[in-house]
């Protein structure tokens, strides 16, 4: 009982310091009181529901559609105020709340272009990344196993013997017809099938290839792909996708689209495409019981599909090399900064937000691409983006930096006596996508090795059908002089 009253002092001088884009005010402070008093019982859960009940409309994210606590979306609003405290604590509230172990069905896809991606001479990438993919979720979870192809067939062994196979699909020869995929009826099987709590995750090297496609041209394919993925994807409300990219050891026969097929021993693309509900997408980028699964060992890109627009937390750095000007951080809702005063020299105001957009499920290249993103303001502000290394992070700029990802810092002529500064990210399609898709793949010459046929059709059918919010994310500082 000692350590408390310093605790709780230590805790409450990080919650001042601490600042959130769009806080919560009052609910914030009532978290933060029970977390510190550590009164963590159900009773106390109890009252943190009724707050947000009592205040539907300051608090509608926290609520269903029906007006009911959303225990998933409160439970990880709670972790990350516990997250952010000094030190961080943790409250599990599932058991008030019923925050359940997500479930995982695995579609293995077992065509001729597969098989080479798993042969005894090669790294073993494609198996491993499945592999950890199972082992990532918590001992326990409920996890199934099929194979695809031209249809869905239960896989007949145990998990166990899955992992251990050094051999996957000699061990699968025989089940369907490995001649062709297909993926409108195996999108469709795996929306229908889903259920609230569950992760599908289609392993597959996404090359569209239906059955019988003699004398079809590649653009009416290309064309038809397209228009598949948005029909099918467009059916299905409330679902998130996130398509991961891996390279992998690829040795055997492979066969193009209109051609003859030819041996290729060498690197190739593969996917792991992970569907659920936004609510468990949610919870795989948040719980921590799930860390790996949206982060694995190996992955080389990645895009989540149908996010509307998220809150990120943020901090302003009062200290900072960049900075120029002075300001000081009004602890408020949302970020305020009153008594700007501009460079003596230049008359500009320089300062640095660090923000978490780790959640967003991002590539790198789009998240530090400061054309990615819009920026307003009276007085013509400016963007930078970098990664925050370990190298930045001092005893003094600790408690600011902790769990953020990205550096952003404003540059404006301080002019107007009270200004607003709207920076949003936009929800478009990556630039990788682009560079991993080829329109031939009749031999291996050019970016063969790094290009999948028609992925751009593919994933921006996928996109089209389920782009949700205009903005990934959108902040707004305040100025004041």
């Amino acid at each position: 009982m000692k350590r408390l009253p310093m605790l709780l002092m230590a805790c409450l001088l990080a919650g001042l310091v601490l600042t959130a884009c769009g806080g919560r005010g009052k609910l914030e402070k009532a978290v933060r009181t029970v977390l510190v008093s550590g009164d963590t019982t159900r009773a106390s859960y109890d009252s943190l529901c009724s707050l947000v009940t009592a205040n539907p409309g300051k608090y509608a994210d926290l609520l269903t559609p029906e007006g009911k606590i959303d225990h998933k979306r409160m439970a990880e609003f709670i972790e990350g105020i516990a997250s952010a405290l000094r030190p961080p604590m943790h409250w599990d509230t599932r058991p008030y709340g019923g925050v359940e172990d997500l479930s995982l069905t695995v579609y293995f896809e077992r065509s001729g272009s597969m098989v080479p991606y798993d042969q005894r001479g090669g790294g073993g990438q494609l198996k491993k990344a499945v592999n950890d993919l199972i082992n990532h979720f918590p001992a326990g979870s409920k996890v199934d196993i099929n194979i695809v192809n031209d249809g869905i067939y239960p896989y007949q062994h145990t998990v166990d013997e899955f992992l251990k196979d050094r051999d996957i699909y000699q061990s699968t020869a025989g089940i369907g017809d490995a001649s062709y995929t297909d993926f409108q009826l195996i999108f469709n099987k795996i929306l229908e099938a889903q259920r609230p709590g569950n992760v599908s995750v289609l392993v597959s090297d996404l090359i569209y290839s239906p059955k019988d496609t003699r004398g079809v041209s590649l653009e009416k394919i290309f064309n038809e792909e397209n228009s598949l993925a948005t029909r099918v994807f467009a059916k299905y409300k409330g679902k998130s996708v996130v398509v991961q990219q891996f390279m992998g050891d690829y040795s055997g026969k492979y066969y193009p689209y209109n051609g003859v097929p030819f041996e290729y021993n060498g690197k190739r693309p593969f996917y792991l495409v992970i569907i659920g509900d936004n609510e468990s997408i949610d919870q795989l980028a948040s719980d921590k019981r799930y860390a790996g699964v949206l982060d694995p060992a190996g992955m080389r890109n990645s895009y989540r599909f149908n996010q509307g627009t998220s809150e990120v937390q943020c901090n302003v750095l009062p200290d900072w090399k960049d900075n120029a000007g002075r300001f000081r951080i009004r602890h408020s809702d949302g970020i305020v900064l009153n008594k700007c005063d501009g460079d003596r020299q230049t008359g500009k105001l320089c300062f640095t937000v660090a923000a978490n957009l780790g959640g967003l499920l991002k590539d790198e290249a789009l998240l530090t691409d400061a054309a990615s993103y819009d920026v307003e303001s009276i007085d013509g502000y400016t963007l930078t983006v970098q990664p925050i290394d370990q190298s930045m992070v001092t005893n003094n700029n600790k408690s600011y930096l902790d769990g953020m990802t990205h550096l952003l810092t404003l540059t404006g002529d301080l002019k107007s006596p009270r200004d607003e500064v709207h920076i949003s990210l936009r929800n478009e399609l990556p630039a990788w996508v682009n560079q991993s898709s080829s329109s031939s793949d009749t031999s291996t010459g050019g970016s063969f090795a790094t290009t999948t046929l028609g992925l751009e059709q593919l994933l921006g059918g996928m996109f089209d059908a389920m782009k949700g919010g205009k903005n990934i994310f959108e902040v707004t500082i305040k100025l004041q002089r």
